[in-house]
C-alpha cells in the first residue's frame, strides 16, 4: 500500500479534551469536527464521537456521514442549510442553525418536529438574525410547535487580536440571550465561542463551547497552546521509494526550478500537490528524515516531489520521511512557508492519504 499517511494520536486527543474540559469548568463542550475532523478523520471514530452530547459539523452531508457512522446523539450544523436540504434534515434528526426569514418559513411548511438553533448576528457580518428583528422571528417560530428552539449563538470574528470588539459582540449577545430567555426559559444550549473565545472570553452567558483546531492540538494564535498546554495529535508521514545521484547541472523536477551544483544524492517520496503539499513548497519547503531537516527540491510534482539527501546519513529506500513530526517541522512551520493559516494546510491533506489511528 501507498506508504504516504497521516498518524492520528486518538490518546493525545482524548488527553487535549480533557484539558479543554478543566478549562471551560461547568461549560459542555460541542466539537466541531468539520472537514473530515479538519483533516484528522476523528469524525469517523465513533468511540470519540460517543464522547459528547452533540457534536458540530458545518453541512448536511456531514451531518449524515456522522449518522451512518452510529451516532444516536445531536448533530449540530452551525450553518445554514438550503431549503433543499429540510428533507434529509427530517430523515437524519439533525440540529440546524438557521438565521434567514425565507428559510425558516419553508421549515414550517414540513409540519415536522425539526430542532434549531437561531444564529444571532453580532458584528461577524456572514450569517445571522439581526438583533432587531429577533423578536419578530420568535414570534413566528413559537406560534409553531413543530420547531424546538434548543439553541441560541453567535460568532466572534476577532476573539483572538481585537478585545474591544469581542466584548461588543458579547454584549450585543447577551441582550438577545435574555429576550430569548422570556420566550424560553430553559433553553438548552447557549454559545458563542469557539477555540479562540473559549480561551480568551471564558467569563460569558454560554453554557456550551465549540472547540475546534485546539482540539487537535495546533494553536489558533501565537501562544494559545500555553493557555490550555494541548499536544499534536497528527503527524504527516511517507517513505522514500527511490535515491539517485546527480551529477553539477542537472535539472530536478519541471520547468527546470532546481539546478545542482554539485553531486548530490536525491530522494523521491511519494507525496504531492494532489495530497496537499503545495507547490509553493517547492525549493523553499522542507521535511525531516532521520531526525534532519532536508530541503524540497524542484518543482512540487501532483504525486512526489524530490528531496535532498546528501547530508543525511543512513538513508536508504524504505526511510521514513515527516512532512510535519511537530518538532523540527511543524505545522505552523508549513503554513508560515506557503503564506496561508495551520487550519488551512490540515485540512487540505487529501482524501488520498490514508489515515492511521494510534
Amino acid at each position: 500500500m501507498r506508504p504516504t499517511i497521516m498518524e492520528i494520536n486518538k490518546k493525545t486527543f482524548i488527553s487535549n479534551i480533557n484539558k479543554i474540559k478543566k478549562y471551560v469548568k461547568n461549560k459542555e463542550l460541542m466539537p466541531i469536527i468539520k472537514a473530515n475532523g479538519y483533516g484528522t478523520h476523528i469524525n469517523k471514530e465513533l468511540d470519540i464521537l460517543n464522547m459528547f452530547n452533540i457534536v458540530g459539523v458545518a453541512i448536511i452531508d456531514e451531518a449524515i456521514d456522522i449518522r451512518k457512522t452510529g451516532y444516536k446523539k445531536d448533530i449540530f450544523v452551525l450553518n445554514q442549510p438550503s431549503i433543499q436540504d429540510i428533507p434529509e434534515i427530517i430523515k437524519y434528526n439533525i440540529t440546524i442553525g438557521i438565521s434567514e426569514l425565507t428559510f425558516i418559513k419553508e421549515l414550517i411548511k414540513y409540519n415536522e418536529m425539526i430542532k434549531v438553533h437561531l444564529e444571532i448576528e453580532t458584528g461577524m457580518n456572514r450569517t445571522g438574525i439581526k438583533p432587531k428583528d429577533l423578536d419578530s422571528v420568535l414570534s413566528l417560530l413559537t406560534k409553531h410547535k413543530n420547531i424546538i428552539i434548543e439553541g441560541v449563538y453567535t460568532h466572534l470574528s476577532s476573539a483572538d487580536n481585537d478585545k474591544k470588539y469581542t466584548l461588543e459582540q458579547l454584549d450585543i449577545f447577551k441582550k438577545c440571550v435574555d429576550k430569548v430567555k422570556k420566550q424560553i426559559p430553559n433553553i438548552k444550549y447557549i454559545h458563542s465561542s469557539a477555540s479562540n473565545g473559549l480561551m480568551n472570553f471564558p467569563e460569558d452567558v454560554s453554557n456550551l463551547v465549540r472547540p475546534g483546531l485546539i482540539m487537535y492540538g495546533y494553536e489558533t494564535f501565537p501562544g494559545s497552546c500555553k493557555i490550555i498546554n494541548v499536544k499534536p495529535i497528527s503527524v504527516l508521514k511517507t517513505k522514500i521509494t527511490y535515491l539517485k545521484t546527480v551529477e553539477p547541472n542537472s535539472s530536478i523536477s519541471y520547468s527546470r526550478k532546481f539546478i545542482s551544483k554539485k553531486n548530490m544524492t536525491v530522494a523521491t517520496i511519494p507525496i504531492g500537490y494532489a495530497d496537499g503539499l503545495r507547490r509553493s513548497l517547492t525549493n523553499t519547503g522542507y521535511v525531516v528524515i532521520n531526525k534532519q531537516k532536508a530541503p524540497i527540491i524542484g518543482t512540487v510534482c501532483m504525486d512526489s516531489c524530490m528531496i535532498d539527501v546528501t547530508n543525511i546519513p543512513n538513508v536508504k529506500v524504505g526511510t521514513d520521511v515527516y512532512i510535519w513530526d511537530n518538532k523540527i517541522v511543524t505545522l505552523d512551520d508549513i503554513a508560515e512557508q506557503c503564506n496561508t493559516i495551520n487550519y488551512e494546510i490540515l485540512c487540505g491533506i487529501s482524501d488520498r492519504v490514508r489515515r492511521i489511528f494510534k
